[in-house]
């Protein structure tokens, strides 16, 4: 589990309930037709903007903002280091017998062992990656969609409120009552979009490029296998995509 993600949400969402709290009236802060509104408005607008499989399908993508593979650079370096030492010292062909967990890097490596040319090798694998950050795409915008939609659907829900406050001015008793009643929908909004859609749409981007960054890395380790370059090669090679102290680290 992805702890920091977490934490920025039970801390944000915390903040903000600890101020509503200190301040008296909690009961002012709860109006469940703002809730509807709001919450009912965002979650309807990403079913008109995008189709069925990819607004249900988003939700379930989401839930990558908590849970990853947790990637290790240098693990994964190492084994690519291994495979080229198996090619150097007996031949391609071998590759087939060696077990390699991740579906991209081995889908790569069987390529190379049924002796596909290194322009088809390249291009398989750059289609996959381009395809994997579509999908993630997609994924993004259904929270970013929510982002932008939930602060609107909050200042619709104001001007419902204002419009019946100033239906009923007849008691001005009612109108502070009325009028806080009315904000709660900007307010629902503003939560929403800036403490839950729109952070995770930008750690659903964060996870994405992290994926794309591994990919490359198999890729081209994929690929100096296959030009039968010495593993110290490959090695200085991929350690070029990592950051200078992981690889002091790793040295």
């Amino acid at each position: 589990m992805d702890i920091a993600t977490l934490i920025g949400l039970l801390g944000g969402l915390g903040l903000i309930a600890a101020t509503v709290v200190l301040g008296g009236n909690v009961g002012g802060f709860i109006d469940i037709p703002s809730m509807l509104v709001v919450i009912g408005g965002s979650v309807a607008s990403v079913f008109i903007m995008f189709p069925m499989n990819v607004a249900i399908g988003s939700f379930k993508v989401g839930m990558k903002t908590f849970f990853s593979k947790g990637y290790n650079a240098q693990e994964m370096i190492n084994q690519v280091i291994r495979l080229a030492e198996t090619a150097r010292k007996e031949s391609l062909v071998a590759l087939e017998k060696v077990q390699v967990d991740d579906p991209f890097l081995k889908k790569g490596i069987t390529m190379v062992a049924d002796g596909s040319e290194e322009k088809l090798v390249r291009q398989v694998l750059e289609i996959e990656i381009n395809f994997m950050k579509e999908r993630h795409r997609q994924g993004q915008g259904v929270f970013k969609g929510m982002g932008t939609m939930a602060p609107a659907f909050g200042m619709i829900g104001t001007l419902i409120g204002l419009v019946q406050m100033l239906q009923n001015l007849d008691d001005p008793s009612s109108i502070g009552p009325a009028m806080a009643v009315a904000l709660l929908t900007t307010f629902y909004g503003a939560v929403l979009a800036n403490v839950i859609f729109l952070p995770l749409a930008r750690k659903l981007e964060v996870r994405s490029d992290e994926d794309a960054l591994f990919m490359e890395i198999m890729t081209e380790g994929v690929i100096s296998i296959q030009r039968g370059e010495h593993p110290s090669i490959v090695k200085e090679k991929l350690q070029a995509f990592l950051a200078p102290k992981v690889r002091e680290q790793s040295s």
